[in-house]
């Protein structure tokens, strides 16, 4: 069973709102065996949008969307597909009953226009939405399911949750897709390709996808199958397989941040972390506390830009900084044992380097990072360069490197030290 998502709004085709109701939908169709083909965005200009459900209703057999289906002269979604369709539409009295009811829980006087949403094609089977005023409607025609939901995201998730997933649920295939994620870092993705690559021809049913981003390199193995025992045995064969080729680079197999590794790292050891950062600016710290339960083994950190910041906050000495210079493996080591102490804390991190446009030079280019690490027995850094010339993607990469050696420390020890 195929189907097609198509994603109604001009907004949407701005750089300022992204679709996010087409990732939900996708994983959730996926989940109960049907499989996503196509997505669409679409304006709301009814001829472009009539066009888009024309050629969906031409290739897949569940078409899903969202948006259009609000008060206003520009949601034109139901319009569109009722006459697509040749269907008429009619007021619903339960409808328009059940929208006004609503305004007079919150003492407002229901808008004319919103009689709009209460109009319904021939032959629809209405979706209650209990989180807005547009319900959702289901419309079979030759063969083919349209379902068409409200764009609040709140809404759709509520309304496909109870509404339209045990619908299709009933009718699904068997087939499932089944899933990996394998996350690596310090590979570029060229390298984890030919590294793994040798793998896909023993497994020819299985489709894998290869994803960069500056969070490291994402490989999404998937199988689609009415075995799921089988399909579960062979992800678990092809992954460990491919882990193989990937040594330390691999980070997780179940889709596992970085963030969420190390926190076990950490929580296992029973272990605590400060950070002492310059060029990230904060960004570790960010990434160290985004999950619940860092303040279990994250003290603090300290944003260090200013030379006379890294002397005050993490004792950094001012002759050390004027010898070696600030972006310097010395003076990165030195923070990160800086801020230990004065933390108190099992594991110090020490960020600093050139994250650019400027401030490059031949010695020391734009992307340079010097990243120190220090326990009780000492500190040792790490030299990284990264080659991107935007700053936000260096301190991302500069970010990752420093969980990364965070996650290194406990598992190769002697991977941490620079000799």
């Amino acid at each position: 069973m195929r189907a097609e998502i198509i994603a109604v709004g001009s907004e949407l085709l701005t750089a300022e709102r992204l679709d996010t109701n087409s990732l939900f939908l996708t994983a959730e169709l996926n989940g109960i065996g049907i499989r996503v083909v196509h997505k669409a965005i679409v304006g709301d200009a009814a001829e472009e949008m009539a066009s888009s459900f024309r050629h969906a209703l031409e290739r897949a057999d569940v078409i899903v969307s969202s948006g259009g289906l609000g008060p206003t002269d520009d949601d034109r979604t139901r319009t569109t597909v009722a006459q697509l369709l040749g269907r008429k539409l009619q007021l619903n009295q339960g409808i328009l009953e059940k929208i006004q009811a609503r305004f007079r829980r919150y003492n407002r006087p229901m808008p004319e226009i919103n009689t709009r949403q209460a109009m319904v094609p021939e032959g629809a089977i209405i979706l209650p939405n209990p989180r807005g005023t547009a319900p959702g409607l289901w419309l079979e025609s030759n063969g083919r399911i349209v379902v068409l939901l409200p764009g609040v995201p709140t809404e759709l998730r509520a309304l496909f949750e109870c509404e339209v997933k045990p619908r299709l649920g009933r009718i699904a295939p068997s087939e499932r897709l089944f899933t990996r994620e394998l996350r690596v870092t310090g590979l570029p993705e060229s390298e984890v390709e030919s590294r793994v690559s040798p793998v896909y021809a023993l497994y020819p049913d299985v489709e894998v996808t290869i994803l960069a981003s500056p969070s490291g390199i994402q490989l999404h193995p998937r199988l689609w199958s009415k075995d799921p025992v089988q399909a579960e045995r062979l992800l678990d064969e092809m992954t460990s397989r491919m882990g193989l080729p990937l040594g330390e680079h691999l980070v997780s197999t179940r889709g596992e941040s970085m963030e969420e590794i190390v926190a076990g790292l950490l929580t296992e050891n029973r272990a605590t972390i400060a950070v002492a950062e310059s060029c990230t600016g904060g960004m570790l710290a960010e990434h160290l506390t985004n999950l619940a339960g860092s303040s279990n083994y994250f003290l603090g950190g300290a944003v260090c830009y200013s030379n006379e910041m890294k002397t005050t906050l993490a004792r950094v000495p001012a002759q050390l900084i004027d010898a070696k210079g600030a972006v310097s493996p010395e003076v990165a080591s030195a923070l990160a044992e800086g801020i230990r102490k004065e933390a108190g804390a099992t594991i110090g991190i020490g960020v600093t380097g050139i994250a650019g446009p400027g401030g490059g030079t031949a010695e020391k280019p734009v992307g340079l990072v010097y990243i120190g690490i220090a326990d009780e027995h000492g500190a040792h850094s790490r030299e990284y360069r990264f080659s991107a010339a935007d700053r936000d993607r260096n301190r991302q990469m500069a970010t990752q490197a420093a969980l990364d050696l965070v996650r290194r420390h406990f598992l190769f020890p002697p991977a941490t030290k620079v000799r």
